[in-house]
């Protein structure tokens, strides 16, 4: 499968709950780059390189670790950059 920039924005009781670093470490397990940040408008982004299946393992991981949670997500897909080494919190 390819490579690819995906970028998943999370809605729900999303910030406060350990989330952003649930998803780090999660992140260990899986060949994904790129960050998890707290958005100001109470929202999660995680943006993620990698190739399309191994993202598909990681985001389905978290949604099961976190579904309780996560009210919906949206997602957008591009190219990758090859900007990111590992998977951070950022902030």
């Amino acid at each position: 499968m390819a490579c690819q920039q995906r970028r998943v924005v999370f809605e729900g009781d999303v910030q406060g709950v350990g989330f952003r670093y649930t998803a780090c470490r999660m992140a260990e397990g899986y060949e994904v780059t790129g960050y998890v940040r707290n958005l100001p408008d109470g929202r999660v982004e995680c943006l993620m390189e990698g190739e399309a299946d191994e993202i598909d393992r990681f985001l389905a991981a978290l949604a099961q670790r976190m579904g309780d949670y996560i009210r919906s997500t949206t997602q957008q897909t591009a190219p990758p950059t090859g900007a990111y080494r590992t998977f951070t919190v950022a902030f």
